[in-house]
């Protein structure tokens, strides 16, 4: 909708919603609802504060009311852009600007939840060793503390974990080499799997990083559930999905649009090494980006507890910048 307005509109819509030019607003006259959202915890909102980075800042705190929006902000380059403040974008919840931001932190190290999701389908024999190989140091790399935790599944007709959650590293190998390819390929089916029975419960009065990691070449053949089933599953969830694309063609074909399509819905980020051998570096760019994000909370204006989907529009007012988080989230029902 945003994108159909014209540049003076648009110009001056970005204006008026620019986070900095936001003042907290008044607290309700009224009590805040308790029920628990999928947003974050039954807990009383958290004073407003900006500006906050390093891994020694506050423990932040989400209100019942309240979104937690992780993202990244790169160059066209895909280089991430560090020390940036909350006056440097803009945002719109429900096309509306939000009623106010009680927190802002960049670089934040809070403890991860990884889904790591590996094609064991028939395609891919030829290279698994090398993609099991390279899944083993992302998750030695990646969790660094006793609140990190991890769990594997392979997929192709049907998803099966072989590790399910632990922050044992030893277990997380194990899992990933119990893997064994054969058989079609069921990729939505896997991915709304894991969101649904894993992710989807990875809540509490804290917030945590929540992401898949799905290495495959995207052609999905014997799925139930459509993709866009997945994607809502996803968001339910509120996981970041990056996928590492096995197709080492030149061309792009449909398995890669899904791929990308993926990634971009839920704000994260998909990579086409041009050979298998490249596949480590994609793993070591995606480590990048889970310790170098930044997290931003506000109360939306205009808040129901309906159940609906609300769309989220993050936008860098440096054009030379590009912020990707997740395309919206789905309000608590009360």
């Amino acid at each position: 909708m945003i994108r159909n307005l014209s540049s003076l509109a648009l110009a001056t819509l970005f204006c008026a919603v620019t986070l900095h030019a936001q003042q907290p607003a008044a607290p309700p006259s009224s009590p805040t609802p308790t029920a628990r959202p999928a947003t974050g915890s039954a807990q009383a909102p958290a004073p407003a504060a900006q500006d906050q980075s390093g891994d020694n800042a506050p423990v932040l705190h989400v209100g019942v009311n309240e979104v937690n929006l992780i993202f990244t902000v790169t160059d066209k380059h895909g280089h991430y852009i560090p020390n940036l403040k909350q006056s440097d974008f803009a945002l719109l919840d429900d096309q509306k600007a939000p009623e106010r931001v009680t927190s802002f932190r960049q670089q934040i190290n809070l403890p991860l939840r990884v889904g790591v999701l590996i094609d064991t389908s028939t395609s891919i024999r030829t290279r698994f060793q090398f993609e099991q190989q390279s899944a083993i140091e992302f998750l030695l790399n990646v969790l660094k503390s006793k609140s990190d935790r991890a769990f594997v599944m392979g997929f192709d007709v049907t998803p099966d974990v072989t590790q399910d959650w632990t922050n044992n590293l030893d277990g997380l190998e194990t899992g990933i080499n119990r893997l064994r390819p054969g058989g079609g390929t069921a990729l939505y089916d896997a991915v709304y799997s894991a969101c649904r029975d894993k992710l989807l419960s990875e809540r509490g009065p804290d917030p945590v990083r929540k992401a898949i990691i799905l290495l495959s070449d995207g052609d999905d053949n014997q799925s139930h559930v459509y993709p866009d089933e997945a994607i809502k599953m996803c968001q339910r969830a509120e996981t970041i999905i990056y996928t590492i694309s096995t197709n080492w063609t030149p061309s792009r074909g449909k398995g890669d649009e899904a791929l990308t399509r993926m990634a971009e819905e839920t704000g994260g980020r998909v990579f086409f090494p041009p050979s298998v051998e490249e596949v480590s570096n994609s793993f070591k760019g995606i480590e990048e980006e889970l310790r170098s994000q930044y997290a931003l909370t506000y109360t939306p204006a205009d808040f129901k507890y309906d159940g609906a989907f609300r769309t989220i529009y993050l936008y860098c007012n440096d054009r030379r910048y590009i912020a990707r988080a997740r395309k919206g989230y789905f309000a608590p029902r009360q």
